[in-house]
Parts: C-alpha cells; sequence; structure tokens
C-alpha cells in the first residue's frame, strides 16, 4: 500500500513551521530567561506554592494570539469555531512534528500550551454546552481571555472515576455540591472549574454522574494547596468543595450523563498525547545520532560502537512502528468514530508515552555528563513526558482498555 500523509496536511505543517521560524522564535529569544537552562525557576512562581508566573503565561497567551491571528491555532477546531475540522490524523501529524522541533515557545513541554490548539473543553462545550454556556465561554476560551479548569481526579479516586466521592444534591433550583478533588488542572486562573459529582446511581457506575460548571470564587470552593510535582511549574491543586450551590443552568450535558463530557474530553487528548510523545522521542534520537557522529571516545566515533548503534536502532525501530500505528488509528478514528477505536488508542498512547521516556533516559546516557546537565532538554522531556503515564489514563489502565476489547469484557456484565 502506498501511504503518504495528505497533500494539504503536509502544507500546513510547511506553513506552520514557516509561521513559527518567522514570529515564534524571535519572541522566544526575546525571553531567554524562560528558556535557558534555568527555565524551570524562571517559569515558576515559588512564592505563590508552584504556580507558573504570570509573566511566564502572558507569553505563552501572546503566542496564541500570533497564531490564532495568522490561522493557525484554530486548525483543529470546528469550523463553527472558527477552525478547520482538523482531522485526527491531521492532528497527530501535527502534534509530533511539533515536538520532533524540541521544546520551545511553540510548544514548550511543561504544559499543554502551543500554537496549534489542544481544548477538548472547547469541544465539551460545544457538544454539550447550552447556548448560554456556548455564549458566556465558549469564545473566551478560545481566545485565553478566560481559562476552565478540569475537576475530575479525587483523593482516593484517579482512573476509578466511576468511583468518585464528590456529590450533588438537589435543594430547590440549584444543586450543592460537596467533595474534593485533586489535581485539579488550571484552577488557580481559572474563571470556572469543571467538577463531575455523583447526583445519582451506585458507585461503579457511569450513570449518575453529573459535570457542573462551578465558578471559582463561589462560597464553599477554595484551594487549600497545590502539588509541586516532578516537572515545575505545577498548576495540580486540591481543591475542597464545602456545600457549594450553583445554579441549575450549571449542567452540562444531561443530568447523570457527565461521564460522556470526560470520555468526550480523553479519547480527543489521548491520541494527540501519543503523537506528542513520538515527537519528544524522536527528537531525543535524533539529538543522540548527531552526537554520536560527533563524539570521539576509544580513538573513533561513537556511533561506531556497537553497543551505542543497537540503543539507537531499537529507539527508531520502535518509534516508526508507533508512528504507523498512530497514523492509523487517528484515520480510523476520523472514519469510525472515536470510541471505535479505544483499545488501539490505548495501545499507542501506552506504548509512546513509555518510549518518550525510554528515549529521554538513553539520550541522557549518551550525551554523558551534559545529557543529564539542564544545558540538554532531556532531562526536561523525561520528566515531563513521565507525568503522561499517569495523567492520560494509567499503563495500566490502557492495559486495562485493551484487555477488555481482547476478552469482551462488556458483554459479560
Amino acid at each position: 500500500m502506498d501511504w503518504t500523509i495528505p497533500d494539504d496536511v503536509q502544507q500546513f505543517v510547511t506553513d506552520l513551521d514557516a509561521f513559527i521560524d518567522r514570529e515564534i522564535t524571535p519572541l522566544e529569544a526575546k525571553h531567554p530567561q524562560f528558556f535557558d537552562h534555568r527555565r524551570e525557576y524562571a517559569r515558576t512562581d515559588w512564592e505563590r506554592d508552584g504556580f507558573p508566573k504570570q509573566e511566564w503565561r502572558e507569553l505563552l497567551l501572546e503566542a496564541r494570539r500570533r497564531s490564532d491571528a495568522a490561522g493557525f491555532f484554530r486548525f483543529p477546531l470546528p469550523r463553527a469555531l472558527g477552525g478547520n475540522d482538523g482531522s485526527n490524523l491531521a492532528m497527530a501529524v501535527v502534534r509530533e512534528h511539533l515536538l520532533t522541533r524540541g521544546s520551545g515557545l511553540h510548544f514548550p513541554h511543561a504544559d499543554e500550551a502551543s500554537v496549534v490548539a489542544n481544548l477538548p473543553l472547547a469541544l465539551v462545550l460545544h457538544e454539550y454546552g447550552t447556548d448560554e454556556q456556548r455564549e458566556q465561554y465558549l469564545e473566551p476560551l478560545i481566545r485565553g481571555d478566560i481559562e476552565i479548569a478540569f475537576g475530575l481526579t479525587e483523593p482516593g479516586h484517579g482512573s476509578d472515576a466511576t468511583y468518585l466521592e464528590t456529590t450533588a444534591r438537589r435543594d430547590g433550583d440549584d444543586w450543592i455540591i460537596n467533595g474534593a478533588k485533586r489535581f485539579n488542572s488550571l484552577v488557580d486562573c481559572s474563571e470556572v472549574d469543571l467538577v463531575f459529582a455523583r447526583t445519582s446511581g451506585q458507585a461503579g457506575k457511569a450513570d449518575g454522574i453529573t459535570a457542573f460548571l462551578v465558578p471559582t470564587d463561589a462560597p464553599g470552593f477554595s484551594v487549600p494547596f497545590n502539588h509541586w510535582t516532578f516537572n515545575m511549574p505545577s498548576d495540580h491543586s486540591e481543591v475542597h468543595l464545602d456545600d457549594v450551590r450553583v445554579p441549575a443552568s450549571a449542567v452540562v450535558g444531561e443530568v447523570g450523563r457527565g461521564l460522556d463530557c470526560a470520555q468526550l474530553f480523553v479519547h480527543e487528548n489521548r491520541i494527540r498525547q501519543a503523537a506528542s510523545s513520538l515527537g519528544a522521542a524522536q527528537y531525543c534520537i535524533d539529538q543522540s545520532v548527531k552526537y554520536a557522529q560527533e563524539r570521539v571516545v576509544f580513538g573513533k566515533p561513537l556511533h561506531e560502537h556497537q553497543g551505542i548503534q543497537w540503543q539507537l536502532v531499537e529507539l527508531q525501530t520502535d518509534a516508526e512502528l508507533i508512528r504507523n500505528t498512530i497514523y492509523k488509528t487517528a484515520a480510523m478514528m476520523d472514519e469510525l468514530g472515536k470510541t471505535a477505536v479505544t483499545d488501539k488508542v490505548a495501545m499507542v498512547n501506552l506504548r509512546s508515552n513509555q518510549l518518550a521516556c525510554r528515549a529521554a533516559d538513553r539520550a541522557i546516557q549518551i550525551h554523558g555528563g551534559v545529557g543529564y546537565s539542564r544545558h540538554k532538554q532531556f532531562e526536561h522531556i523525561y520528566r515531563h513526558h513521565r507525568r503522561y503515564r499517569i495523567t492520560e489514563g494509567t499503563d495500566e489502565l490502557q492495559l486495562r482498555r485493551i484487555a477488555s476489547r481482547i476478552f469482551d469484557f462488556s458483554s459479560h456484565r
């Protein structure tokens, strides 16, 4: 079979590269404090519990504005939102390519900021939001005027979302929410938090969980602390909800069907994250190949030692196999729908995130002492992409999804 990247997607990548070189790289060069080997310290507000510095967020927002004005940022969004209806295949190609360039203002690794949007919450609002919710939040979210946090994970429950303990009960026309959330992304700078709470049904069942847009300044909504993580800055807060009152208009989607919103979020995100980790892995491989051709040890170039050759050959072989499967899976998602290939999305997410960590580790080893230092990006890539073996669904959860399809667990329930 003769398969190539579609011409329009390839042209988009070519034009995107030109835009980055023309507008984003010079902007990055004006703020070297955020991109040298001390970048973590420059980006982090240590006096504000490790959240990103405001200056850093403003720089990310400026890059977003420039990309939006140039017609790149909204590429994957529906045309109704000013986008190009970018396909899953196109976004897999784009995300891999951006990360293959290495870390920079175009995609700084430390968060999900990018010159091409990854806004699954915009898709959630577009699909499930009311007219009033879309009017109030959707365009400001896309422009970057506001942020919306995502509150699903809890202190006692991570991957097992159907067992969450946060509850919401009716009180007249309102809902009263009680519970706690953990690793509540972006809550420090968000106007509202998309909070998932059980409103009916039994623990372990998807039915009965409802999604609410909760103002972060609502009485009873508090952020007791922020979790510092392997890679800083961090925007993964602990959130407490104590008798938080919201109106019925705060419900997103149907009452009792909130996990539909969560599933749209993760299915949109996981294939793209797999592509991003592949791009990061390829960057580490490419840099190691280049270094191995330049470095001389024991009287001959490093790449002539088979011990080095085989490490890089193994990594490149895995990268090529994963790349082909990611592209095939993304194309199947476009043809059959996101949920039709959930097992294959789990496969590429599992292997790609693991590969990014292995490639970064090998790059550190091959580069020796300088690879371990922060003058190279490898340690930064490892610390960031190690996260995705947990936050995008743990390795174990991905294996469980694959097993569910292989053994058809659903038919036995």
